[in-house]
């Protein structure tokens, strides 16, 4: 009865969840039932044979594979969304689709042994793992899973493929417009077989500037590199030239005549030539222009070396198609000065002659109504920091319309200048059209004369004095005359420098200011100039479109406000600095 008791006493605790010490020699009920009759003699509590002993551990297997398999039939299934195979990121102005495929990561073969052991076992397991139970390959598997890889793959260069040819020229074209076409297209070209097609649209090619970087600065070039070059060049006209308009050559030193000669023969369509800091185009360069370029109207040699024989016989027998003639001061210009009032170019709309700042005095006859007779249809027409000497024609026809069509004029210059009233009245008689005139340096040009041009409506006058005493100056009054006749459409005004009184700048200052055309003032330089607090505060109040106003070194204004003022925020709070006086 004890027993039986204590045996009843250990089986509540079991089943209250209690633990019983291993010293205990308790049987549990499964194990006698499973034992066989005779076995509870032999055997006593807590002990067993061999035989016993490997059964019982097989029991043991048996019900702890039994507990994980009840213990994972326990788990609670979890509903889990596919994987997608990209990712979506946003950008400042654009989606990211980003591929999340991991077939597509970047991995090196290994050359030795113990790798390429390594990649036969991962073979034999993959195919392996494609055999079915009879161990015959399923197909079907292996067919699904190409599928679906080859689909992932599509939908990984989906964008790739079937991205329009003509999209991806129009985004090259926001690069090349600000860039230029080399050397981006050349880099585009190499990317892919889609790229390449639309780096080699002839659209693209329109405009091309080469700019010299095949050796370093100060190093010669050797006879390989220089065949380098000439190969490059011809490959390029060859195969991306067909629609070149305009062409830019910056900064050669050689291979200039064998660059020209080359573009030219491929390029029929070429509309405007440039070349700045290049050596010498010979007369045969401009032969070949005139003879394979019938399109060409524009010619740009500032700041290079040119036979000016041969550009001159090439303006004799072509100058017909030549609208815009660009070149620097040289020792033959008056030559092709005289061969442009002569008459070769009668279709000119554009003519500037320029030197560097630094080069010193450049002084160059003109005969201004032979020019008129030989450029009737000239709109620009710029001398900028070339002295013009006007001189008389003693022969041939002179024109007394001037230039009708004329719309721009400067004759800046930052030493000193020889045009007076009657040259500039000559100049501008007949230019009823005129909106820009650029006189900064004209210091014997007084307002009297400007007030009788024909011009009605002028936009822009610039007629600083940078460089010339106040003794050398012919105007210092009348300003009031200029702002009272162009009141209503200026919209630039440089009177840097000009010895003008109190009275008559506060006279043309209010002219400015109280005319309908204030609003349309954006520019006014009034440096070293007599302006006063009360005058700049009617123009600043009355001229709401104002961002440019220059009053450094203005002796009649306070310390602290005699600088530059470069945006309307800045000039309204000037306005509040301004002292109120009497």
């Amino acid at each position: 009865m004890e027993e039986a008791s204590h045996n009843v006493s250990k089986l509540d605790r079991l089943e209250r969840g209690e633990e019983i010490l291993p010293n205990e020699d308790y049987i549990p009920p499964s194990f006698v039932e499973s034992a066989g009759p005779g076995d509870s003699d032999s055997c006593p509590p807590g002990t067993s044979g061999r035989g016993d002993r490997a059964g019982s551990k097989k029991r043991s297997v048996k019900m702890k594979s039994s507990i994980k398999i009840g213990k994972r039939n326990k788990r609670k299934k979890v509903n889990r969304t596919p994987s997608l195979g990209y990712t979506i990121q946003q950008g400042e102005d654009m989606l990211l689709i980003i591929s999340n495929d991991p077939t597509w990561k970047v991995w090196k073969r290994k050359k030795t042994k113990e790798g390429r052991s390594k990649l036969r076992t991962a073979r034999v397991k993959r195919e392996t793992s494609k055999v079915g139970v009879k161990g015959k390959v399923n197909t079907q598997n292996v067919k699904f899973e190409a599928a679906v890889l080859s689909h992932e793959h599509e939908a990984y260069d989906r964008w790739g493929q079937n991205l329009p040819v003509e999209v991806l020229v129009n985004i090259f074209k926001l690069v090349v417009k600000k860039e230029g076409p080399i050397p981006f297209l050349c880099r585009a070209a190499r990317v892919c077989h889609l790229w390449s097609g639309a780096a080699t649209h002839p659209v693209l090619w329109s405009s091309v500037a080469i700019g010299y970087c095949w050796i370093e600065p100060g190093k010669t070039q050797s006879p390989k590199m220089q065949l380098k070059v000439q190969d490059t060049i011809r490959w390029l006209a060859e195969n991306r030239f067909s629609q070149l308009r305009e062409f830019h050559l910056c900064h050669w030193k050689k291979h200039v005549d064998y660059v020209v000669q080359v573009v030219s023969q491929h390029c029929p369509q070429l509309s405007e030539l440039m070349l700045s800091h290049c050596s010498v185009l010979t007369e045969k360069a401009f032969q070949n222009l005139g003879k394979n370029c019938p399109s060409l109207e524009s010619i740009n040699m500032q700041h290079s070396e040119v036979q000016v024989e041969g550009l001159v016989s090439f303006l004799e027998m072509h100058g017909s198609q030549i609208r815009k003639i660009l070149f620097s001061y040289g020792a033959k210009s008056d030559r092709l000065l005289t061969a442009l009032a002569g008459g070769c170019c009668p279709e000119l709309k554009l003519l500037e002659i320029n030197t560097k700042l630094n080069s010193g005095y450049c002084q160059l006859p003109i005969c201004i109504q032979a020019l008129q007779s030989g450029c009737p249809k000239l709109q620009v027409f710029r001398m900028l920091n070339v002295t013009a000497m006007p001189k008389t024609a003693r022969r041939g026809p002179c024109s007394a319309s001037g230039f009708p069509l004329l719309e721009e004029l400067c004759i800046a210059s930052s030493s000193m200048s020889f045009i007076m009233d009657q040259d500039l009245i000559t100049l501008l008689h007949g230019s009823p059209r005129l909106r820009v005139l650029d006189l900064r340096g004209c210091a014997r040009i007084t307002a009297m004369a400007l007030s009788t041009l024909p011009c009605q409506e002028l936009e822009c006058l610039f007629w600083g004095l940078y460089s010339s005493s106040n003794s050398m100056t012919s105007s210092k009054k009348g300003i009031h005359l200029l702002t009272e006749k162009w009141s209503h459409t200026l919209q630039e005004l440089d009177l840097s420098s000009q010895p003008f009184s109190e009275q008559d700048l506060e006279v043309a200052m209010g002219n400015l200011a109280h005319s309908t055309g204030a609003d349309g003032l954006r520019s006014l330089n009034l440096s070293g100039t007599k302006i006063t607090s009360n005058v700049l505060r009617s123009i600043i109040s009355h001229c709401s479109e104002l961002n440019y106003l220059n009053l450094s070194s203005c002796r009649y204004l306070p310390r602290g406000l005699k600088r530059v003022y470069r945006s309307q925020e800045d000039i309204q709070q000037l306005l509040d600095k301004l002292p109120l006086t009497r």
